[in-house]
């Protein structure tokens, strides 16, 4: 079957639209992510969410939504715990992640009937997005769209110097707490693409990439955009003729994009 084939199917359309939202924001979020070193804390995040989709499963609420709001909680406890309570932010981030993989673990053992297909959330499956995951993309996207093009410049110095922001007297808690919270939102709603266990890939590898060719803000935020979503098609495509897993290939992909930046990066450092 050919791509115009493909596209013939809504899932697959589908898979291409969620691509692309989710692709738009975890480029800007992951920006901030890997500019400010918090990668350790993504991880975090990102698995202390497995608590929200257990409790989700037990009380019969929708996972995707009690996710959200344990990992917001779980972002927020994080950042509480490091900065007022003298907690070091490494341990912080330990107690939530170990706090959420067991809850999940506890309440999806227990939850009654049927167990639910954890292999879905674990490792994601880009082809089961749905209308209203693709609305949710588009939307939290645009919202980030519109943060960091009004407070971009704040962004940027809290990003590389805290302390120094707060001299300029620049609202460093209120942009630390509210990213914090799009980290979490932007976790929660890309899970589906990857999930759990390779998420934070997503969100760190393409900035990685595009930090390889330009050290400014804003460019590695549009490129890793771009290498985001094309390393997401790529992945889905090959995935479909290999027919492997879409969540790990497109991680493998993106790794493998990494990798050769880096190999035609060192190839031009020798030439000049």
């Amino acid at each position: 079957m050919n791509i115009p084939e493909l596209l013939e199917y809504a899932f697959f359309r589908n898979a291409l639209l969620g691509s692309l939202f989710a692709s738009i924001a975890c480029g800007i979020i992951g920006t901030y992510i890997v500019s400010r070193r918090l990668v350790f804390i993504s991880g975090g995040i990102t698995h202390a969410s497995f608590g929200g989709l257990g409790i989700g499963f037990y009380f019969s609420l929708p996972p995707i939504l009690s996710a959200m709001v344990f990992s917001i909680f779980s972002a927020f406890g994080i950042q509480w715990l490091s900065r007022k309570q003298g907690v070091r932010e490494d341990s912080a981030i330990a107690v939530f992640w170990s706090l959420g993989m067991a809850l999940g673990i506890v309440l999806t053992f227990l939850t009654p009937g049927y167990a639910p297909n954890l292999s879905e959330y674990l490792f994601g499956n880009i082809l089961t997005i749905t209308p209203t995951d693709i609305v949710a993309l588009a939307v939290l996207s645009l919202v980030l769209v519109l943060f960091f093009a009004l407070f971009y410049h704040d962004i940027v110095s809290v990003s590389f110097d805290t302390e120094f922001a707060q001299t300029r007297r620049i609202p460093t808690q209120f942009i630390e707490y509210m990213l914090m919270l799009f980290i979490a939102v932007t976790i929660v709603l890309s899970i589906r693409l990857v999930g759990i266990v390779l998420l934070m890939s997503l969100i760190t590898v393409p900035q990685m990439t595009a930090n390889l060719f330009t050290v400014k803000y804003s460019k590695i935020i549009y490129l890793s955009i771009i290498l985001s979503f094309v390393g997401c098609v790529a992945g889905l495509l090959l995935s479909y003729y290999l027919n492997v897993p879409s969540g790990a290939f497109i991680i493998f992909v993106l790794i493998v994009m990494f990798f050769i930046a880096k190999a035609v990066k060192a190839v031009g450092r020798k030439v000049d």
